[in-house]
């Protein structure tokens, strides 16, 4: 292994260290993923595979929960049962692990991490101080709005890749990802998606929970060198926030002059740091192959 190599791989582990949990920095869902006999929701050429697979996602994951945060009742379910404060990181993984099964693993592998999630929204009921029900459909359609719209301004914004299909593409591939969660009404086009949007505005509103929790979204307890990284990355997700919800979380951003460019350096530069494999990705395309898919 060349010099440049082992410098790509000490940095590649601790990265996917940090974000799956694992201590050899192998997610423990790749074989998951790898395996399986046939093809899954998506496919390389598609929007979901395009926007998924870039570090815009860094941005986007952050960005989602701040949005997510404005819903009284989905805040509830979070405060109530999320174990964030005490395993963050843990939280984290599981969320990577239901977005990278659900984008990148076959039919039987998405099936097998609805069921998981199914099984932990059925927990996930409560009514204080609110009513709330993570599997009602109405809740579900708010996250899953709430989660692409900002997966795609992140990508828009910071990424170059283009999303086969554009905006409109990415919107209605990834309205499958939801139908064996039990969502069967996800917009289908950027304009239905901002429709979605703008009418749960009406619903939205800031708490001192809401407060606590974007004050923990500000800072987690991460690594120390990981910081300084996170704070542009939280700001890169605040420039990104539409108009109407920056205002409502009373956030501020940098100035998007400084920050967008900045937020683009810093993940091209992850990049160059980890190196262009992807375990996941490849343990995918490994599959495809096999079966004569791609």
């Amino acid at each position: 292994m060349s010099k440049n190599n082992r410098f790509q791989e000490f940095f590649s582990v601790r990265f996917r260290r940090l974000l799956s949990g694992a201590p050899n920095g192998t997610p423990p869902w790749l074989e998951i993923i790898a395996g399986g006999e046939t093809g899954g929701l998506f496919l390389p050429t598609e929007g979901p595979w395009v926007v998924h697979r870039d570090f815009g996602t860094l941005v986007g994951g952050i960005r989602a929960l701040l949005v997510q945060a404005l819903h009284p009742a989905t805040l509830a379910g979070v405060r109530n049962h999320s174990r964030y404060e005490k395993d963050p990181l843990g939280r984290l993984a599981g969320t990577i692990r239901w977005l990278t099964v659900t984008t990148f693993g076959s039919h039987a592998a998405v099936a097998g991490e609805a069921s998981r999630v199914n099984r932990l929204h059925t927990r996930v009921v409560g009514d204080k101080p609110v009513p709330y029900r993570a599997a009602d459909p109405h809740l579900l359609l708010w996250v899953h709005a709430a989660f692409t719209d900002s997966f795609l301004s992140a990508h828009q914004l910071y990424c170059v890749a283009p999303i086969p299909g554009g905006a409109d593409g990415y919107v209605t591939t990834w309205s499958r990802s939801v139908e064996p969660l039990g969502l069967e009404n996800a917009p289908k086009t950027l304009g239905e998606l901002d429709e979605v949007m703008y009418a749960f505005f009406a619903e939205l509103a800031v708490t001192e929970d809401t407060d606590s929790v974007v004050r923990f979204i500000r800072k987690p307890p991460l690594p120390v060198l990981v910081r300084p990284a996170y704070s542009l990355l939280f700001q890169a997700a605040v420039v990104s926030l539409r108009p109407e919800h920056r205002k409502l979380l009373g956030l501020t951003s940098w100035p998007r002059w400084i920050v967008i460019p900045t937020t683009r350096f810093l993940l091209k530069a992850i990049r160059v740091l980890i190196g262009p494999e992807s375990p996941i990705e490849d343990g995918a395309l490994v599959r495809l192959r096999r079966l004569g898919l791609i």
